[in-house]
């Protein structure tokens, strides 16, 4: 089978489409002929070593942890789902022709491949991190870049919960901002004193990791208040930072019932096929995403 590898860390140039064993599912899992692989952050942080002392990776490596497809093997002890069904989940190496999955869930009636691959980690992160900061109804979360496949599935989720959101894009994104329900405000120079006209912040989010944590700070007056997902460096400026999992099959549920309800609903903003890998993360790192990228099979 095809799958991307890479067999060193660096840049986008060491992902290669390689020739690979295909892979088998075990106790617990399945395994699925994927037709998209969503595009994490996550993704390119791990082919740039960035986690290599926390969460070791044995090189080569493949790519990816989202995917959606049709099951075509079922591990022992798995009951609920048979070969031939439509799923999307979470697994290991999906930028590929095949992948086992951990976690699943039937895709939702009339959700495309392409548009249910960029679900499953970016809803897992958006609940867990709104539980972690604690956020009530009534009150106001700010979230900074708000405009990715994250923050889109924050705003969402907030407005069902009815929980009033800030969110912070560029020029470009704020009249998508506004449609998902967020009051929005631009970056840059002067933000600060923008978001403080939209309210009083209860709670913020950093999606981005473009430095604003004491900014953050500032606005809400507690650390305890302010999450990153994406500045390795929050911890010592005082914040919490969250990187390490939740509940796949809890968050999968969520989304699914969500996006049945037409309460969620994440646009894909472009894909790629395999052999664009390396193009994909590019566009990934440089930001300035409206909802999701994806890999298709």
């Amino acid at each position: 089978m095809k799958r991307v590898s890479f067999a060193e860390f660096g840049g986008p140039d060491v992902l290669q489409l390689i020739d690979a064993e295909e892979p088998h599912a075990g106790p617990g899992q399945i395994r699925v002929a994927v037709r998209a692989a969503g595009v994490n952050p996550v993704d390119w942080r791990i082919r740039e070593g960035q986690f290599r002392n926390v969460r070791p990776v044995e090189l080569p490596a493949g790519v990816g942890q989202d995917a959606s497809g049709v099951v075509d093997e079922v591990g022992e002890g798995v009951d609920g789902v048979a070969v031939g069904d439509r799923v999307f989940g979470r697994g290991s190496g999906t930028y590929a022709e095949f992948a086992v999955l951990s976690a699943w869930a039937r895709m939702p009636v009339g959700l495309t491949f392409e548009e249910a691959a960029g679900y499953p980690s970016v809803v897992e992160t958006a609940l867990r991190i709104i539980r972690q900061v604690d956020v009530r109804p009534g009150q106001t979360l700010l979230v900074s870049g708000a405009s990715g496949g994250v923050g889109s599935a924050v705003l969402q989720i907030a407005r069902d919960r009815g929980i009033t959101v800030i969110g912070t894009a560029g020029a470009a994104n704020q009249d998508y901002l506004r449609s998902l329900g967020a009051l929005p405000a631009t970056y840059g120079e002067g933000w600060v004193e923008r978001v403080r006209r939209l309210g009083h912040v209860d709670a913020a989010l950093d999606l981005a990791g473009s430095g604003v944590i004491r900014e953050l700070l500032e606005l809400t007056g507690d650390p305890q208040k302010v999450i990153s997902i994406a500045d390795l460096g929050a911890p010592e400026l005082g914040a919490r930072y969250s990187g390490v999992t939740g509940n796949v099959p809890e968050a999968l549920a969520e989304a699914t019932d969500l996006i049945s309800r037409g309460q969620l609903h994440i646009p894909v903003e472009k894909t790629y096929p395999l052999t664009e890998a390396a193009a994909a993360h590019i566009d990934s790192q440089a930001g300035h995403t409206r909802g999701r990228r994806v890999v298709v099979v």
